[in-house]
């Protein structure tokens, strides 16, 4: 873990922290990768991050959304819908309900996907490999009555 990295787990944990960081983690995130041309996402100097562009449900257009995953042996990804512990799902996995057809940018390439919503014995699994991984994904769970959606990403 990167030197800082149990105070940012904690941090990450607050409800302060989930208050705070979605207006300008993403934003950042996406300025930076642009800026870049996709080499460099600053949230992944933390945790492994992709910028995912889904069809957004409604609109129908692209929507580019910078999250953190968990790469997969296999190639795949887990995506972890815990939108920081607030309590509606975030809209990213709305879009991938409806369109499951997506692209990752990961480490400046840009990958076709299909996504999976997970459920039972195998989104157990993958959750208890999230929570090795990334122990406040427990808080957030806490702090929200429904429960948080995990996706598989496989490479299309």
């Amino acid at each position: 873990m990167p030197p800082g990295g149990r105070l940012l787990q904690r941090v990450s944990a607050t409800r302060t922290f989930a208050r705070i960081a979605p207006h300008f983690i993403p934003a950042l995130d996406r300025a930076v990768h642009r800026l870049t041309r996709g080499k460099v996402l600053l949230s992944a100097r933390m945790l492994p991050g992709v910028i995912l562009t889904a069809t957004g449900a409604r609109s129908g257009q692209p929507r580019r959304t910078p999250l953190a995953c968990l790469p997969e042996e296999g190639g795949g990804w887990l995506l972890i819908g815990s939108n920081f512990g607030r309590p509606g799902h975030p809209a990213w996995t709305g879009n991938l309900l409806k369109n499951p057809d997506a692209e990752v940018s990961w480490r400046g390439r840009d990958i076709p996907v299909r996504a999976r919503l997970l459920t039972g014995e195998e989104r157990a699994e993958a959750w208890r490999a999230a929570l090795a991984f990334w122990p406040p994904y427990a808080a957030y769970q806490a702090r929200v009555a429904r429960e948080i959606r995990l996706f598989r990403l496989e490479r299309r």
